[in-house]
């Protein structure tokens, strides 16, 4: 044996050494640590970091598979152009120089509003995306803008914000206290949460249990954690809010109100329960299927426990009343006296960018809504964005303030929306598209020009919105595990030069100094004459990091640019993650009044809008209800459309299955793996999808998992295409909406079914 390979040599020996690196997960809401390995500049093995003081060694299959992400051939590495029809790789510098070359003009031509912008649910855990899109859109001036929270949250931003002033403003349970969590339409096993980031949902709610607690889910589906629950109950599609609605008419009815110390601070009680006269337990229940007895029986142990909470998310927000819905889960915690309370409903208080931790304590402006609304089919702007099923008919749409451009950033609406077939259409229509994703995917195959971000393995991690919603107070910070190669900017950077081409100044001029510019100018308008300080105080940080800085030092934490030493800063951040596990703030505390944003400084219990929206239940109360209706499902191995091309999580049985409940198959004349084709009520669209057959559905309810469909030509997702499945969204009405956020109906919606051919090979 030769010396070389007894002794390595010192370049090899170097190569080969392992390193440990510990990075905050961006594939979920639940934002576990991990433990990456690396050696030879290869990811070896990826575990939950058990000294994390967020997540404590959790980890779910999507954090193993940032391995397989970072490593998929199929991930953008470099910038597409089109070319007669096919995309070729270009430069940087030739990207930058094509949409210079053709964005302004177009805008000169035809107005800020001819050009669109969306952003995608990736960009929520991408700090650099998320800051800097809110740059683009102000640089753009454009009311054409979108993301995806008309596709699964406006219903809650919009009703938090009413209540409470602003738009985060979302309390969610103190699980770690709570005796009683009556859950709706969530599934945290498999999403790890949804607006309520909470690693280990599951050994939560054991703990719980095992102190005596008790955990109620209300699903069409008898879901993952229907299944550990203590009671389930199925409930209609759509039923949420008249099952609520008539649990609150209970409370009132059988005088079981307690408002506790938030007495003070609450406006519109009695005008609550006026409103709700028409909805006893007995009239709500054949809507809601659920019987009145339960009905009740639910909100009288609701406010018998001292420590309790009702939550609710996707499938209480996807539906017709989504927004009475969210209203509702948040009045029965004010009105049982468990909201704002240990073991209730608790508003988290994060350490950086919670715009209720700043300003004056106790009061301000609220919200505003419609202060424009889309140009075809005048639906109002809520949170500064639209619809995103107004896009397509925007683009189709001549005339003044037509959409002629699209910027998409990590944005997937052709699966993601409903009637996909439609988007994807107009977008073929557009004069110009530009797509900042990783892939070239469904809608990104539409574009003149696709900008790849890096891997998140290459880029630091901060969670900005996160921690807002997080079951515990926190701050953590990941460093970048790999470098870059072949040119690859930061996010931020690409979207600062995006800002610079809009605003006329070309495609040479950098993004720093477009960046301290802006920086400038908002440390001017934040601080006033300490600006200047501000700025020095930063030393030689750029970008996200520079902004992170001033957010923690100015935070509820912080050290207030030195004059409270013992505060947090980046620095300080910085070196408590990593091995240490980040810094621990504590569990969550009473916030009321300190919270409010409200211009009156109470919560506003019964705003006009809400109110005025019951009429049009009252109305549905005696509704036929349809044979038939579909849902959608959330899978532990996938997020959304984008993760189907992770060989780690695609490989195992095919999921893209249609559940039903064995009494409807008999009906219909169905057998397990048997080939079903599934219509819209009215017939006009329809597709086909593999049964599996189950008791876990409710009669009545059909369900398929969201995001699925990849077999579009022109996408390049190998491992994706091998079995695409089918896209549930291809079957909804893109002008079904719930009528005050805009939000889009993806659940609860009329369909038919019937056999086409059994089963052979998924």
């Amino acid at each position: 044996m030769s010396q070389l390979t007894e002794v390595q040599a010192p370049e090899q020996a170097a190569s080969s050494t392992e390193t440990t690196h510990h990075r905050i997960c961006p594939l979920c809401e639940a934002c576990c640590g991990l433990e990456v390995k690396v050696r030879a500049g290869k990811v070896i093995s990826i575990r939950g970091h058990e000294a994390d003081v967020f997540s404590a060694g959790y980890i779910c299959p999507k954090g193993v598979a940032l391995k397989d992400l970072h490593e998929d051939p199929d991930r953008l590495r470099t910038p597409l152009i089109k070319r007669h029809g096919v995309f070729v790789e270009a430069s940087w510098d030739e990207a930058f120089a094509e949409i210079n070359r053709r964005l302004p003009p177009l805008m000169a031509a035809h107005g800020k509003d001819s050009v669109a912008v969306m952003a995608g649910n990736p960009s929520a855990h991408k700090i650099g995306l998320l800051l800097y899109f809110a740059r683009l859109a102000k640089a753009l001036g454009t009311r054409n803008v979108f993301s995806a929270s008309t596709l699964d949250q406006m219903p809650k931003q919009l009703s938090s914000g009413l209540l409470f002033g602003h738009w985060l403003s979302i309390p969610v349970p103190d699980i770690t206290r709570c005796d009683y969590l009556l859950m709706l339409g969530a599934n945290p096993l498999a999403s790890n949460g949804s607006l309520w980031t909470v690693p280990d949902f599951k050994g939560k709610a054991k703990a719980m249990q095992a102190r005596g607690g008790k955990l109620v889910v209300i699903d069409p589906r008898r879901s993952e954690t229907a299944a550990i629950a203590d009671e389930h109950h199925f409930i209609r599609p759509g039923g949420d809010a008249f099952l609520m609605l008539g649990m609150l008419h209970t409370l009132f009815d059988e005088k079981l109100i307690k408002l506790g110390r938030l007495a003070e601070f609450i406006n519109g009680l009695s005008d609550v329960e006026a409103a709700v006269l028409p909805f006893s337990a007995h009239a709500v229940a054949a809507r809601c299927g659920v019987d009145a007895e339960t009905v009740r029986r639910l909100a009288r142990t609701l406010a018998a426990t001292p420590r309790a909470a009702v939550y609710g998310r996707i499938g209480t927000c996807t539906q017709e009343y989504g927004t009475l819905a969210s209203w509702l889960v948040d009045v029965l915690n004010i009105v049982t006296g468990h909201l704002d309370e240990a073991g209730g409903a608790m508003f988290p208080k994060a350490a950086a960018f919670a715009a209720n931790t700043a300003g004056k304590p106790g009061t301000g402006k609220g919200i505003s809504t419609g202060r424009h609304h889309s140009r075809v089919n005048a639906a109002p702007e809520i949170m500064g964005e639209l619809p995103i099923t107004c896009l397509a008919e925007e683009i189709e749409t001549a005339g003044p303030g037509q959409i002629r451009a699209f910027i998409s950033i990590a944005t997937n609406p052709v699966l993601s929306s409903p009637n996909g077939p439609r988007l994807a259409r107009a977008l073929d229509q557009l004069d110009f598209m530009v797509s900042m994703d990783i892939y070239l995917n469904e809608t990104s195959r539409h574009a003149n020009i696709i900008l790849p971000g890096p891997s998140p393995l290459e880029d630091l991690h901060y969670d900005v919105a996160f921690p807002q919603f997080s079951w515990r107070n926190h701050a953590r910070y990941s460093a970048p595990v790999f470098g870059r190669s072949g040119g690859q900017p930061d996010e931020w950077e690409t979207l600062m030069r995006l800002c610079g081409i809009v605003q006329g100044k070309g495609c040479d001029v950098t993004a720093a100094e477009l960046d301290d510019e802006q920086f400038a100018r908002d440390a001017s308008r934040l601080f006033g004459e300490q600006a200047p300080a501000v700025v020095a105080a930063m030393g030689g940080l750029t970008g996200p990091e520079r902004m992170l800085d001033v957010a923690l030092r100015s935070g509820p934490y912080g050290d207030a640019f030195g004059q409270k030493p013992d505060g947090l800063n980046l620095q300080k951040v910085k070196s408590a993650s990593g091995a240490a596990g980040g810094l621990d703030l504590g569990e969550l505390g009473p916030r009321i009044p300190e919270v409010l944003r409200t211009a009156s400084g109470k919560i506003e219990l019964a705003a006009p809008s809400l109110l005025n929206d019951l009429h049009r239940a009252v109305a549905d109360l005696a509704r036929t209800v349809p044979d038939m209706v579909i849902i959608g499902r959330r899978e532990v191995r996938s997020n959304n459309s984008w993760m189907h091309n992770l060989p780690l999580l695609a490989k195992g049985p095919f999921r893209c299955t249609a559940l039903l409940n064995p009494l409807d198959a008999t009906r219909l004349g169905l057998a397990e793996g048997a080939f079903a084709k599934i219509s819209s009520s009215q017939g006009r669209k329809h597709i086909e999808a593999q049964i599996h057959i189950t008791d876990t559905m409710m009669p009545g309810v059909v369900s398929l998992p969201h995001g699925w469909g990849h077999d579009k030509p022109g996408a390049r997702l190998a491992v994706a295409s091998e079995r695409p499945g089918v896209n549930l969204n291809d079957l909804l009405d893109d002008q079904l909406r719930d009528p005050l956020p805009g939000n889009a109906v993806l659940g609860g919606v009329a369909v038919e079914l019937s056999a086409l051919a059994t089963y052979q090979d998924a």
